[in-house]
């Protein structure tokens, strides 16, 4: 937002992928939208703050304005940028959607796309988590 972070990186076939978990709620004050990147190929510039929110992720953000930049998974090094951070979200459209029945009232997305319970989104990522959380 405050332009003191860029974000780089290159996307052969990208598409979005929206988190309606908690924590990415609480983070962005909705959903988090994300869209898929050659990992390798991400290059941070500037003050961008890493914050551990579990066991198994963490969140960057802009040192300075606080602008959502990620969200990464812990055992693999994996970001999964924030699709605000490219025009017209790279113009990719939405094929994933996590943890929706934590989906507010209030919005719904739309669209035929793949839509993962709490239980299938903690099974992909995080296996040994299992209902502990």
């Amino acid at each position: 937002m405050c332009g003191a972070v860029t974000v780089h990186a290159r996307a052969t076939d990208p598409y979005l992928r929206a988190c309606h978990c908690e924590m990415c709620r609480r983070h962005t004050s909705s959903v988090f939208v994300n869209i898929t990147t050659e990992n390798d190929s991400i290059v941070v510039e500037g003050p961008a703050t890493v914050f551990k929110s579990s066991d198994w992720a963490n969140r960057g953000f802009c040192g300075v304005c606080g602008s959502t930049l990620w969200y990464a998974t812990e055992h693999d090094g994996v970001r999964n940028l924030s699709a605000g951070l490219f025009e017209n979200a790279g113009g990719a459209v939405l094929k994933r959607e996590y943890f929706v029945d934590s989906c507010p009232q209030g919005y719904a997305l739309t669209g035929d796309h793949e839509k993962l319970t709490r239980q299938q989104t903690i099974a992909l990522f995080a296996p040994d988590e299992g209902d502990a959380k």
